[in-house]
């Protein structure tokens, strides 16, 4: 792991300073989320995610060696782990929102490593052998991936039968989403993570997986519960869930955002400006 890291470092160099991938992108993202930063500040925070990137690469290859039941604890550090346990014991199906923060593919892994298999809803890799070695190392522990496209009957079926159905909650939901201030700007979410809860009374879970020290080093989060019978009629409804999580994950992110993907496209706002005056989220 020590040579993995060191050549981590190297590749976040290349990517910050020599080939400088998303250049404009990040600087771009960075310059509206922390305004307050120095130019120097701004490419220290660059390079430092471009180390979590390869660093968690790295992470998903050695896991599957690495963490078992039986050793778990010289890697993992729960923390809330009585939310997370009286949440995912319940009959009723669990919603659990993630980010693109720390290793959110760790997460998955592990909650299946710990009996709690997930159905995950993600966007195939365009690379069909990068994604064909990523939906392997999630199935190791029980993890399936369901398709973002056509897969409305399979993700019913999950939450029928009280499955726990996990998501990435700042995916870009194009210019019909439900639009929700996230670090200063209007970022556009799906309806579906807060439809999901409220159709089929299941509790939402906002939680995450952060590096903690050393590569491999994780400390697991149920950072908080949103459960549809016990909140207010004002929380019953999309805009209030989907606010809900996305301020959860700004201040997650702002507590270590080098473990954030400012490389992230997060911020397309294409509505016409009239739409762009008008409500965020019709309903």
């Amino acid at each position: 792991m020590g040579t993995c890291a060191t050549m981590a470092r190297w590749l976040a160099t290349l990517c910050t300073s020599v080939v400088r991938i998303r250049h404009n992108v990040i600087t771009e993202n960075l310059l509206h989320a922390f305004p307050e930063m120095t130019e120097a500040e701004r490419r220290n925070l660059t390079w430092k995610s471009w180390e979590h990137l390869f660093l968690m690469i790295i992470e998903v290859i050695h896991a599957p060696r690495k963490i078992h039941i039986t050793n778990y604890r010289n890697y993992l550090t729960l923390r809330n782990n009585d939310v997370l346990i009286r949440t995912l014991f319940d009959d009723r199906p669990t919603v659990v929102v993630c980010g693109h923060f720390g290793n959110f593919e760790l997460l998955g892994y592990v909650l299946g490593m710990f009996g709690f298999p997930t159905y995950t809803i993600a966007r195939p890799l365009d690379n069909p052998y990068l994604n064909r070695y990523l939906n392997e190392f999630r199935g190791r522990t029980g993890q399936c991936i369901l398709s973002k496209n056509g897969s409305a009957g399979q993700i019913q079926d999950v939450l029928n039968r009280g499955g726990i159905l996990a998501l990435l909650g700042d995916q870009y939901a194009g210019s019909k989403g439900c639009w929700i201030e996230f670090f200063g700007r209007p970022a556009s979410c799906h309806k579906a993570i807060a439809l999901f809860a409220l159709n089929n009374d299941a509790p939402a879970m906002f939680g995450y997986a952060q590096r903690n020290g050393k590569p491999l080093h994780m400390l697991l989060v149920a950072e908080s519960v949103l459960d549809p019978r016990e909140v207010g009629s004002e929380m019953q409804s999309v805009p209030a869930i989907t606010k809900w999580y996305t301020e959860r994950l700004e201040h997650t992110i702002r507590q270590a955002p080098e473990q954030y993907w400012w490389l992230h496209r997060r911020w397309k706002d294409t509505r016409p400006l009239k739409r762009r005056q008008g409500p965020n989220c019709p309903f």
